[in-house]
């Protein structure tokens, strides 16, 4: 099983290892396996204004929704119904629980081919954790969420681009493509204060390492508040913080030499191996 925590820390949930996060719409959060699919797992959570807030909600679900039930799924009281339906000739059912804890609702939802159980989804749901605001931060390191993806590739693309339009000169993402990124860093184009420049710069540093280092792979650091991409080698404790890597120096009057970085981490993931 692999863990996730939402943006923001408001929920954990573990999900099978063969099951990736996907794109789905804002709020809402999706999971299923890409080379096998048994299922689509979503969920979603909302803070109210109230203690109540979450026995509310399955108050209301319970008294609105004709079939709603109580439902226990490890330790979490739930509203469980079910919603069938027919899509391009199949029919399919959506397992759905809402749940929670104080202020904070969650809704789960686990839609698979009629007829078929709903254990995978029972399992992810009876693994949930809801922490409150006041409670102490979650400081772990994940699989990488989709949101830092999306952030991985805007840097990224932003740097080859920058690469590109100064050096004309293509980008693989191969050892040979970090002296370019090095002489359009060191060209003066980019003023101290360009933070997002410097960061997007490390992301691209980031992708050569994963792409010349087996067993370099990107993960989400959750460190209390703060939530970023970073470079885990293997199961190692080997992480590097590509981000700010680049920027710290920055920051700090400093030249970044990636040639050197480089072969400091190489050598530092060879001695691990």
């Amino acid at each position: 099983m692999l863990k996730y925590i939402s943006p923001g820390s408001w929920f954990s949930l573990e999900y099978p290892d063969d099951w990736c996060e996907a794109e789905d719409a804002e709020g809402s959060f999706l999971f299923f396996n890409p080379e096998k699919w048994n299922g689509n797992f979503r969920i979603s959570a909302y803070q109210g204004d109230s203690r109540n807030y979450a026995k509310d909600c399955m108050n209301g679900e319970l008294a609105d929704t004709p079939g709603a039930r109580h439902a226990r799924v490890g330790k979490w009281e739930c509203v469980y119904l079910t919603e069938d339906f027919r899509e391009e000739g199949n029919d399919y059912t959506s397992h759905i629980w809402i749940t929670g804890r104080d202020c904070i609702s969650v809704e789960c939802s686990f839609t698979v081919l009629k007829g078929e159980r709903p254990t995978a989804g029972e399992d992810i749901v009876a693994s949930l954790e809801v922490r409150l605001e006041n409670e102490r931060p979650w400081r772990e390191v994940i699989p990488v969420r989709v949101l830092e993806i999306n952030r991985i590739n805007e840097g990224y693309d932003w740097a080859v681009s920058a690469v590109k339009k100064q050096l004309t000169k293509n980008f693989s993402s191969s050892e040979a493509d970090i002296a370019s990124i090095q002489k359009v860093m060191d060209s003066g184009s980019f003023k101290k204060d360009q933070r997002q420049a410097w960061e997007s710069f490390g992301i691209a540093f980031g992708t050569v390492l994963v792409n010349e280092m087996d067993g370099m792979n990107w993960v989400t650091v959750i460190d209390g508040r703060k939530e970023y991409p970073a470079l885990r080698f293997a199961d190692t404790e080997l992480m590097v913080c590509p981000t700010t890597l680049v920027w710290d120096k920055v920051k700090a009057g400093q030249r970044c030499d990636l040639k050197a970085e480089y072969g400091r981490i190489k050598a530092e993931a060879e001695a691990l191996l």
